[in-house]
């Protein structure tokens, strides 16, 4: 038995394939039945949290939800968080929000600290160096740079 699709209906599918190709470095994606079942949810629950914005997952042109694999991680993250700790979902919602943040920050914090290194590395090897200092005038807006006298050299006899 065979099925002819409509020119529509091919459209539909193309733009679906196409929305969810764009998706492919995340790799995998589910629909949310079988993202239910993976995570051990019922469909419901998780249009549940993507309304409140604890899992979203990516969307085809028609509006269908596609999970990817780190969706179920953190579906699975949120059952436990909920059942096994008894934590409200006001409550992992916030846990979620400050782990994102933290990830971020320890990003930032690890790309300034190689920078940092790099810098130091530099110094070291004598780049940029100054043959003085800044210091602060009292009672003045003035910056001066201030160098050291060169040694006086002791007249040759």
């Amino acid at each position: 038995m065979s099925i002819k699709n409509s020119d529509k209906d091919n459209t539909q599918d193309t733009r679906r394939r196409e929305s969810v190709a764009d998706s492919v470095e995340i790799g995998e994606v589910f629909m949310i039945s079988v993202a239910a079942e993976l995570s051990g949810m019922h469909a419901q629950t998780l249009r549940t949290y993507d309304r409140m914005g604890l899992v979203t997952p990516m969307r085809t042109t028609g509006g269908g939800r596609r999970y990817s694999r780190r969706d179920v991680v953190m579906l699975r993250k949120i059952q436990r968080l909920s059942q096994d700790d008894g934590v409200n979902l006001a409550g992992i919602k916030a846990i979620i929000e400050l782990t994102e943040e933290n990830e971020v920050l320890r990003a930032e914090m690890s790309a300034l600290q190689a920078e940092n290194q790099k810098l130091r590395d530099h110094l070291d090897r004598g780049g940029n160096r100054s043959r003085g200092e800044i210091v602060h005038v009292p009672r003045s807006t003035a910056v001066v740079m201030w160098e050291p006298r060169r040694p006086r050299r002791k007249p040759q006899h």
